[in-house]
């Protein structure tokens, strides 16, 4: 009698998954930054196209006592956002895309407006949100701004989006944008007055967090809080 053959080790691991990688329950293995967390066992649960992992740590609390714990984390990657604007005209350049998850979760038709934005993939941040601008909305990116760096669900999502203002006016839109056909991307483009964004998140048409962020960090700190205080002030 033979034992049960052991079960194949899960694509990502030792075996490349459909993405080519491995060593992907290795991430979180190395951490040694806070005395007070021990990682014990990371499993990678799924890769499909980004990486669930479910952790296992030892924390100790402010007790002294050591519990051991859960987490799973969803790894897709850093990204990266930007706000257009044309201080002359008053305007923002945002998107308008179908979100599934937002539509499965109570918005009413999916419809997001939202900054051009995307994931770094094996860029800088720079040179990625440019990359997501000129494909997103058709505009050449020139003189930018980084605003800052921001864990947009750090209870589960590893997520860090780097924010950035930058810009436009005619001759920086290049092109028409819409997003790569080839990626299933169909964005519209929305030209907005600057109060009406603002009056839009009032009234709950705009819901997307790094959209909200940008456009209130643009009245309170940003170009156009600039461009109208007094002499002397920031």
């Amino acid at each position: 009698m033979t034992d049960a053959a052991s079960p194949a080790p899960r694509p990502g691991t030792v075996v490349p998954d459909h993405r080519g990688r491995t060593g992907l329950d290795l991430t979180g293995r190395e951490l040694n930054g806070n005395p007070d967390v021990r990682v014990v066992d990371v499993e990678l649960v799924a890769s499909a196209w980004h990486v669930l992992r479910r952790t296992t740590l030892d924390y100790r609390g402010p007790d002294g006592q050591w519990t051991r714990q859960q987490r799973e984390t969803y790894d897709r990657g850093n990204g990266a956002t930007v706000l257009l604007y044309d201080l002359a005209r008053r305007t923002v350049l945002l998107t308008r895309q179908f979100r599934y998850p937002v539509y499965v979760n109570g918005h009413p038709d999916g419809m997001l407006i939202e900054t051009a934005a995307g994931l770094l993939d094996d860029d800088d941040a720079i040179t990625a949100i440019r990359r997501e601008a000129s494909e997103e909305t058709g505009v050449r990116i020139g003189e930018i701004e980084h605003v800052y760096d921001v864990f947009m669900s750090p209870g589960s999502v590893t997520e860090r989006i780097h924010f950035f203002a930058a810009p436009y006016d005619a001759g920086t839109r290049t092109g028409a944008g819409g997003g790569l056909e080839e990626e299933g991307e169909h964005i519209d483009v929305l030209e907005l007055d600057f109060d009406e964004s603002l009056a839009m998140i009032r009234d709950g048409r705009i819901q997307d967090a790094k959209t909200i962020m940008l456009l209130h960090w643009a009245a309170i700190d940003g170009p156009f809080a600039r461009v109208t205080a007094a002499p002397g002030e920031k």
